[in-house]
């Protein structure tokens, strides 16, 4: 008979106690239900017949993925670009700039050896004096044919002239300038660095070579003379060059012719001629191209006729029609004093005066 609880025939092929005994020892707890991977297969898999019963995983990768290794390359490539761009940067930084010499000038009087020729007629003089071919104004500082050089471009060098020669007008033909009103449109030109200069200069003149404003720029005393003529006399050269690759330098020498009367007295005055010659050594670094500024290192200037025994360092005071000059040569120039310029003078030649 069976046992308690089993059918007479006995328990049934596959029922609970049938087979029971042959999984016995295979126990599904929870924990290995849950970590049990269940694994769908594709159309195309369940219709092959060889495909594995289990699709295997690939093996993790240890070290880091493939797209972190990217993303790291990425960043140090655009590190090392920074780095690169701050060292190869074109325009120098104010640190790495070699620094701006202070101006050096000299101004001399020149005297003449009898009275100053006048007429009525400013035409007349100029008519008959060295000045008969001069241009009119900035006509008469043309900027010369330029081509690059070994470190500048064709539009740097035509950059460096026009700065230089906008300096030169804004310096000697501008009404404002000349009779001392103002001296911003010339100082607007300047390299940031010679600022200091220039404004001591005007603050405390001092015949030092270095802080003399009629150094900087042409300045008449109006006390004493006003333009008769407007339209003042120029002739004159500008040249570039390349003195390193960082530096240009461009040379100018002109000679200025303008037409004086007495100040406030009326147009029958008769008028002289008063002559100005400059020659301005100007220096460019890349900075000073970019901004339209200009580095003043040499300033050389001839102005007669005046009287040595007067002082040129703040204003010119010209000489005028029919006068003379003052007995008397230039300040003593102390050997013992160091920083000093010497007193210089010289003679207007006859020639240089017009022929009336």
């Amino acid at each position: 008979m069976g046992g308690p609880g089993e059918p007479p025939e006995g328990a049934p092929e596959g029922g609970p106690g049938g087979a029971e005994d042959e999984y016995r020892s295979v126990v599904f707890d929870e924990s290995f239900v849950r970590a049990a991977r269940l694994q769908e297969f594709s159309a195309q898999e369940r219709m092959a017949d060889h495909a594995p019963a289990v699709r295997r995983r690939p093996p993790l990768r240890r070290g880091l993925s493939r797209q972190v290794l990217v993303l790291v390359l990425l960043i140090a490539v655009a590190f090392g670009t920074a780095i690169y761009m701050g060292v190869r940067n074109p325009y120098q930084t104010p640190a790495s700039r070699q620094p701006v010499e202070p101006l050096r000038m000299t101004v001399i009087p020149l005297t003449p050896g009898g009275r100053v020729p006048g007429h009525a007629s400013p035409e007349y003089l100029y008519a008959h004096s060295p000045a008969a071919q001069f241009r009119i104004g900035a006509e008469g500082i043309p900027l010369p044919a330029s081509r690059r050089t070994a470190h500048f471009s064709d539009s740097q060098i035509v950059g460096a002239l026009t700065t230089a020669k906008d300096y030169i007008v804004r310096s000697s033909l501008y009404p404002e300038v000349l009779t001392g009103q103002q001296v911003r449109p010339v100082r607007m030109l300047l390299d940031s660095d010679q600022l200091d200069q220039f404004d001591e200069s005007f603050a405390h003149p001092a015949a030092d070579g270095r802080h003399a404003p009629t150094g900087w720029l042409v300045r008449i005393d109006p006390a004493g003379a006003e333009l008769a003529d407007s339209r003042i006399r120029v002739q004159g050269t500008l040249q570039a060059a390349e003195t390193d690759s960082s530096t240009l330098e461009v040379t100018a020498d002109h000679t200025f012719v303008y037409a004086l009367r007495p100040a406030g007295a009326d147009h029958a005055a008769a008028a002289s001629l008063f002559t100005v010659r400059r020659e301005l050594h100007f220096r460019f670094d890349r900075d000073d191209l970019r901004l339209h500024t200009a580095q003043l290192a040499v300033s050389y200037v001839q102005a007669g006729p005046l009287s040595c025994a007067e002082d040129s360092t703040n204003h010119l005071r010209p000489l005028l029609a029919g006068q003379t000059a003052k007995a008397g040569g230039p300040a003593g120039t102390d050997p013992y004093a160091t920083g000093s310029a010497t007193a210089l003078c010289g003679s207007l030649a006859t020639s240089a005066q017009p022929r009336v």
